[in-house]
């Protein structure tokens, strides 16, 4: 017909959204006496430091448009934090803040250009942005640890800590990963959101010496806030390393105004300027997760990888889904593990996101299981 247009809905092509899915499982859990605790989704609960919240209210008069770049400032700040934390040397220039990095992660592949048909490599289990992000770019992803497998490969993703799994890749590894990267030209990019939350290992960035050598060729990571200092509500994250791609992923944004507004960039100033409430908040972290991993190793529960990050990998060997129900029960949500791939299809997901009166409830719930 005359005048009709065609066109492919961009959602048709995504997978189911999460979080719906497992909402009736919530729902049954909040039939509970006492109402249900989420271990699910890992959003933070703790409060936002005041430093912060101050940084945020001292600049609310911003009525010019921000730039895609960031200010100079916010980018010395990433810089200086890098540097200070990880051992990492970015000059600011090459630093570029994102609208979280969940929007950084959706968005690389698109954003880079890559050819619709190429292979986007991410983790055996891993986030789904991932493959959404590779989606979105009409690019295929392969889901495997094993990136060298994937010879045509033009962008690999790794994330270390990793989520849902807390591991950690070692220097070494990545190393080799990279090196076999740049024989083919190919993109690494590591998203580090928890590096800071190292609990029996000590994780590495992908921009250190150790393994990128003294260039950042080819190489980005992408970092967030969100955890370490409770500001997921602000929306902000930052990605790093190599010059010409930030300077490529800069062009884009530019023209897409895709800013992150003043009053946020001066908050992530402050919090990437004050180290305090990092440790505090980590103690927090640390205490937490001492309990539920003792309860659920209490119940007979096997907790696997889980050395870094917000999670505990856990499993009662039956399908995820079955101990999701198990847990609604008890008025208690946690993650199937098949929402990060088919590998994960016997694990649970459990956020230590839940304040500590919620956490005590949970260990008390199930204690008397």
């Amino acid at each position: 017909m005359a005048g009709v247009h065609s066109r492919e809905r961009v959602a048709d092509t995504l997978p189911d959204f999460p979080w719906d899915v497992l909402a009736p499982y919530a729902e049954r859990a909040r039939q509970y006496p006492g109402g249900a605790v989420d271990l699910s989704v890992g959003t933070p609960v703790d409060p936002t430091p005041e430093v912060i919240q101050a940084a945020l209210r001292a600049a609310a008069d911003a009525p010019g448009y921000p730039t895609a770049a960031g200010r100079d400032d916010l980018r010395a700040a990433c810089s200086a934090w890098l540097e200070r934390s990880l051992a990492v040397r970015v000059v600011p220039s090459a630093v570029l803040p994102g609208i979280g990095s969940k929007e950084l992660v959706a968005s690389i592949p698109r954003l880079l250009g890559l050819a619709p048909g190429s292979r986007v490599v991410i983790p055996r289990i891993a986030y789904p942005t991932y493959a959404v992000g590779a989606v979105l770019a009409g690019c295929e992803f392969v889901a495997t640890d094993e990136p060298e497998s994937v010879a045509d490969a033009a962008l690999v993703w790794l994330n270390s800590p990793g989520n849902p799994t807390g591991s950690v890749l070692s220097a070494q590894r990545m190393a080799e990963i990279v090196s076999w990267a740049r024989e083919r030209r190919a993109i690494v990019v590591s998203d580090e959101c928890y590096i800071e939350l190292g609990w029996d290992v000590e994780p590495v960035s992908i921009l250190h010496p150790s393994v990128v050598g003294e260039s950042h060729d080819g190489v980005l990571a992408v970092h967030s806030l969100s955890k370490r200092s409770n500001l997921a509500g602000y929306r902000f994250g930052f990605v790093a390393g190599d010059q010409h791609l930030i300077g490529d992923l800069l062009a884009v944004r530019k023209h897409a105004g895709m800013m992150v507004p003043t009053p946020v960039q001066h908050a992530a100033i402050a919090a990437l300027s004050d180290d305090a409430h990092v440790a505090e908040q980590r103690e927090r972290y640390r205490r937490r997760r001492e309990i539920l991993w003792a309860v659920l190793t209490g119940i007979g529960m096997q907790i696997d990888g889980s050395a870094a990050g917000l999670y505990l990998w856990a499993t009662r060997g039956e399908p995820c889904w079955d101990t999701v129900g198990w847990f609604a029960e008890r008025g208690i949500v946690v993650t199937p593990g098949d929402f990060y791939g088919l590998a994960g299809a016997q694990h649970v997901r459990v956020a230590l996101t839940a304040t500590d009166a919620q956490v005590a409830e949970v260990a008390a719930r199930l204690s008397a299981a």
